[in-house]
């Protein structure tokens, strides 16, 4: 989206044209640069307890590596197509009011170093599109941040709340595009006072930059502990998961036999996947539903809404389920589809009929989003900015799974949870994700990147919903010296009508929805079933004597 000297006087149109494949703009007009400012906090990275990877590289060096173009990866280029052309969304609220200078500065020692956000996409074939290559430029801030007016007097509706302004300007991005001519980010700082933050800055990212976890990790890399400053967010401790098929335990003749069982098990369950995989990228789609968009979704403008339950809910009722995280918001998630579809598709006069044969005959799946890379450090991400050899392997390295809902209306509402587990365990015991991600690979070396793109388009626009979740910092960050009260990904420009991610921050989980408003008018009240649904189940958790 260009950013002009009219942001500064009133917010973009709310309904702009997007075009689905942006073709270059025209030449960028600045906006006045903003007074100057308290100085940028100080970026110093500590590193306790944690070995450098990292090399450090005098200025000639670096200055050479930036003049090597690299080509695009094949997935930065599916990112690209004309019905995948996909942007993420990061929203942070701040408790004080956001000094745009000081941001500008701290862009400039940290986010602005990184080499995707120096760099712009330009063509390298005889097509323009099939080969691009990123190409080292000089960023000037001022055209990445946008600053507009949005206080509620400047309005032209005198009834909009500035929680609803904020809502508004973000939703007409969608439908804005973004200025190629450049590097593919934007930030936008929004100084109005919301019910949940005294301010709100908007991230606007390409995702041929990178996927969704690397994105979330960089801007990680730029915030620094508000009770130390000097020190990076600090992550929840993770075990690795287990591999689905572990080395048998000794050499006995009954672990070799479970060993023998564990491969056919898993190597039918991925046979099973691999079908299902195929059939659903061809052919095989969910049961339309309210849920459900239609033809052309991806075009469509969306909205982002978001809402704040309690972190330690999710663990109380993972630890008395003995199940993970991500069981339990599956568990949740589903309780809070059902309740919603069956308000929706009892709206009519036969409405009790509607919710029977919802129930009986309702194939509803998501895409969940697998992050296919190995953990990425944040302190490793921190000291590539500062121009430092990590190692750090960068670019789109995703795959998905087709999860499957239960729609249902429980009586015990803990067999959501249960029903959750169950499919979260049935997947883990599979190869899909690295199959989808193979098949992509394969069919993007074979037939070219718009292969890969057909296939994921299938698997995307044949399902409901895309589903993800984030792990966040366990302690309160600042982002240039703002304390971060809340964060909320999300993600657009993908063939569906909803996508619902979950983020952690400190003791906090953030349900966050985007969605197209002609499919689910009241995204506001898929927040309700889905919070409501969070209390349901944790109240029928058995109390201890």
């Amino acid at each position: 989206m260009e950013s002009s000297k009219e942001y500064a006087k009133s917010p973009p149109p709310l309904r702009p044209t997007r075009d689905p494949n942006p073709p270059k703009q025209q030449p960028h007009v600045k906006e006045a640069m903003e007074p100057k400012s308290t100085p940028p906090p100080s970026m110093k990275i500590s590193r306790s307890n944690r070995s450098s990877r990292c090399e450090s590289g005098g200025a000639e060096e670096k200055e050479g590596d930036r003049e090597e173009e690299e080509p695009v990866s094949p997935a930065g280029l599916m990112f690209r197509q004309e019905h995948t052309n996909c942007y993420i969304i990061a929203i942070l609220g701040v408790g004080k009011p956001l000094d745009v200078a000081t941001i500008k500065a701290g862009l400039e020692a940290t986010l602005v170093r990184h080499p995707r956000f120096s760099s712009v996409q330009v063509s390298a074939g005889e097509r323009e599109g099939t080969t691009l290559r990123w190409k080292p430029t000089k960023v000037d801030v001022d055209d990445h941040v946008v600053v507009p007016d949005l206080h509620p007097e400047s309005s032209s509706s005198d009834t909009a709340s500035p929680d609803q302004l904020v809502e508004d300007y973000v939703a007409s991005l969608t439908t804005a595009p973004m200025n190629s001519s450049r590097p593919l980010w934007e930030l936008h700082l929004l100084n109005i006072p919301t019910s949940e933050a005294t301010a709100v800055a908007v991230f606007r990212i390409h995702h041929s930059l990178g996927d969704g976890a690397s994105l979330i990790s960089l801007l990680l890399a730029c915030t620094r502990r508000t009770a130390d400053p000097a020190s990076l967010p600090t992550l929840p401790e993770s075990r690795p998961p287990p591999p689905p098929l572990p080395p048998p335990t000794s050499a006995s003749p009954l672990a070799l036999l479970l060993y023998v069982w564990a491969v056919l098990f898993v190597a039918w369950n991925t046979l099973v996947d691999l079908v299902v995989l195929v059939a659903t990228s061809i052919w095989l789609k969910d049961t339309p539903t309210a849920l459900k968009g239609g033809e052309g979704v991806e075009f469509r403008s969306k909205r982002f809404v978001h809402r704040t339950v309690s972190l330690d809910d999710v663990k109380d009722i993972k630890n008395s389920m003995h199940c993970t995280v991500n069981d339990v918001l599956v568990g949740v998630t589903a309780a809070g589809i059902s309740r919603y579809l069956h308000r929706r598709h009892g709206e009519n006069n036969d409405g009790k009929k509607q919710q029977q044969l919802l129930k009986a005959s309702t194939r509803l799946r998501s895409a969940m989003i697998m992050n296919m890379r190995p953990k990425l450090e944040i302190p490793d991400l921190a000291e590539m900015m500062a121009g430092k050899n990590c190692g750090v392997k960068w670019g789109n390295l995703i795959s998905y799974i087709i999860l499957p809902f239960p729609i249902a209306m429980y009586q015990d509402p803990l067999d959501y949870v249960r029903k959750g587990k169950a499919i979260v365990d049935r997947k883990k015991s599979s190869l899909h994700a690295v199959l989808a991600y193979r098949c992509a690979t394969f069919l993007i070396k074979k037939f070219g990147v718009k292969g890969g793109a057909a296939m994921t388009y299938g698997l995307v626009s044949n399902t409901t919903f895309s589903y993800s979740n984030i792990v966040g910092p366990v302690d309160a960050i600042s982002f240039y010296g703002h304390p971060i009260l809340y964060l909320a990904p999300s993600v657009y420009g993908h063939p569906h009508a909803l996508t619902l991610h979950y983020q952690s921050y400190m003791n906090a989980m953030k349900i966050v929805v985007a969605v197209d408003e002609s499919t689910i008018p009241n995204p506001h009240q898929l927040l309700d079933d889905l919070a409501e649904s969070l209390k349901v189940i944790k109240e029928a958790i058995p109390t201890k004597s």
